[in-house]
């Protein structure tokens, strides 16, 4: 199998979207990758429970791309081999009216994983710098201080914005939090085939919405709204990796490979020391079960 470097994908300078491949060939079968993906997530499940016991970090998954992208496999296929109480998965949708009634960060903030565990955004905080600029009506519902018509949201908006979002993942990961964000980057024409597989296949009919090809009228914006946000917010502290996601083989092999070397950096993530009187008793507590044997 062809190597990729983790730190070619990651985002560390100005990027261009056009520019980033959304096919890459790993040079491998589909076995192959199969196989690799299962050694990966192994290696991660061993790896949560060892940040379980250790107690202190936390890791947040950020999952983004277009409608079609891959999110929902690449969930299911790269964290299958964790234990349930390790991994919780949120799917934020259309904000309900109880979210409404807080600030846009509240919902995010308040599903974040606890120490120890990992917590899965498919689809994340960025959504408030993407959908939201591609259809700004949407912040009227909101109801925020001086934004009341169109008009009142301006550049300046979407700045503040976007510090906001910096200053939050800034903000969680110096209190323990390891955040890795993920661009599931799929190509314009592989996503009308998958969008045609849904309506070719009577089983996949349900995931297709006519909305579906309402938004892909938007493909445009939607890149440069994605391309704005990570160059800004692509940082030391929360990095974005660019996904080729062409293949979903190919897009999980690379998402598990990433999240295990950036969670192996932290050299400090051990299991915990027994206590002396506990450790020095061992052979007694060994000698009091057996004896009831």
């Amino acid at each position: 199998m062809k190597d990729i470097p983790v730190e070619s994908l990651k985002v560390v300078g100005p990027i261009n979207l056009k520019d980033q491949a959304t096919f890459i060939d790993l040079e491998c079968s589909e076995k192959k990758k199969d196989k690799v993906l299962n050694k990966y997530r192994e290696e991660l499940s061993d790896h949560q429970d060892l940040m379980y016991a250790h107690n202190k970090y936390s890791v947040l998954i950020c999952l983004q791309g277009m409608d079609t992208a891959g999110k929902d496999s690449l969930i299911r296929e790269v964290f299958k081999e964790f234990n349930p109480r390790g991994v919780v998965v949120h799917s934020f949708k259309t904000p309900s009216d109880r979210e409404l009634e807080h600030d846009y960060l509240w919902r995010h903030y308040i599903a974040l994983p606890e120490r120890g565990k990992y917590g899965v955004f498919n689809r994340t905080h960025y959504e408030n710098v993407l959908v939201t600029r591609v259809h700004p009506e949407y912040i009227l519902e909101e109801n925020i201080p001086g934004i009341n018509v169109l008009e009142d949201i301006t550049p300046d908006f979407w700045e503040k914005r976007i510090d906001q979002i910096n200053n939050f993942e800034k903000h969680i990961s110096q209190n323990g939090t390891v955040v890795l964000k993920f661009f599931l980057h799929l190509g314009k024409k592989e996503q009308a085939k998958r969008l045609l597989r849904r309506l070719d296949k009577e089983k996949h009919n349900w995931k297709f919405s006519p909305a579906d090809l309402k938004e892909r009228g938007y493909w445009d914006q939607y890149q440069e709204y994605y391309e704005d946000a990570i160059n800004r917010t692509s940082k030391p502290y929360a990095p974005w990796y660019i996904i080729p996601a062409d293949n979903k083989e190919t897009a999980r092999v690379l998402v598990a490979k990433t999240i295990l070397e950036e969670v192996k950096r932290y050299k400090d993530i051990a299991y915990p020391e027994l206590d002396e009187d506990i450790k020095k008793n061992i052979p007694l507590y060994q000698a009091e079960l057996k004896a009831e044997e």
